[in-house]
């Protein structure tokens, strides 16, 4: 105290709260995610199918999701026993198994039509939608399989318009249907490997979904050619059967594709057309996500 009789007291101040770590508390939200992962890819594609997208990463001082994913897979606490990740994309064995299971549809539609089978039609309906049940990930959900169900009314009712060369042309698109997906997938998952945003990705795959599905339309041409079917009754079926079997395969949303085929049984051409259209603008939204291409 001084002779006034006033007491100077050194202000203090105050204490500055550390900033919160916003990577730790991402990290604990999707702990599950981070810890399942064999790599930052599937991380990075976790992270955008909950919505975080290149500008969000910028919150958590990450220039893009990739560069976030790193940090979280480097992040996340890993036993001695780290997970052996598998080959990016599916091995020269497990694509020349599916594309001889492939092969069966179109045989047995053939032949069956062929010999002059009583039930040759629905037998290659049948056949042809046997084609959606593998590979995919479509085990899961409500009513997993409703959509097999709405593609097979489709196709028979479609079938029993314009006979049964129709259901041979679906059946044989099949073959080179599977080869068209599988080098999708393969080329995607390269492109999301190399990709540092998630824009670029897309804008990388964006031609190389064109480029499938412009084969799968000259596959469903030679097919229908093949099988002395009108082009104007295979090509669009050909082509959505296509694409809800590439959507399927990749863990798409199953509502727009039920939509679809829903919409192609309706006897028009032109709205089996447009239902394929449709499809396939869903496919490029849905197609072009890095969670598409993940780990199943």
């Amino acid at each position: 105290m001084t002779g006034t009789g006033v007491e100077h007291v050194t202000p203090v101040a105050p204490r500055r709260r550390p900033a919160g770590d916003p990577v730790k508390a991402l990290l604990h939200r999707h702990r599950a995610l981070c810890e399942r992962a064999v790599d930052p890819l599937e991380i990075a594609a976790g992270l955008e199918a909950h919505g975080i997208t290149d500008r969000t990463a910028a919150r958590f001082r990450h220039r893009d999701v990739f560069s976030l994913a790193e940090e979280l897979y480097a992040r996340t606490p890993r036993g001695d026993a780290r997970p052996i990740p598998p080959d990016a994309v599916a091995g020269p064995p497990v694509v020349l198994r599916g594309f001889g299971c492939s092969l069966l549809p179109g045989a047995l539609a053939l032949g069956t039509t062929a010999a002059g089978a009583p039930y040759a039609g629905p037998i290659a309906a049948v056949a042809a939608v046997a084609v959606l049940v593998w590979p995919g990930r479509t085990a899961g959900g409500r009513f997993p399989g409703l959509i097999h169900l709405i593609a097979a009314a489709a196709v028979g009712w479609a079938v029993h318009r314009h006979g049964p060369a129709l259901g041979v042309a679906l059946a044989l698109a099949a073959a080179p249907g599977y080869l068209i997906g599988a080098g999708f997938a393969a080329r995607a998952r390269r492109r999301l490997a190399g990709s540092r945003a998630l824009e670029d990705f897309a804008a990388g795959i964006r031609p190389l979904l064109a480029a499938a599905v412009a084969g799968s339309l000259v596959a469903a041409t030679g097919a229908a050619a093949l099988a002395g079917t009108p082009l104007a009754a295979a090509v669009p079926l050909a082509v959505l059967l296509f694409l809800t079997r590439l959507l399927l395969g990749h863990g798409a949303h199953r509502v727009p594709v039920a939509g679809a085929l829903a919409l192609a049984l309706v006897p028009v051409p032109a709205v089996q057309c447009a239902a394929a259209a449709a499809l396939l603008v869903h496919a490029f939204r849905a197609l072009t996500r890095a969670s598409a291409h993940a780990r199943p």
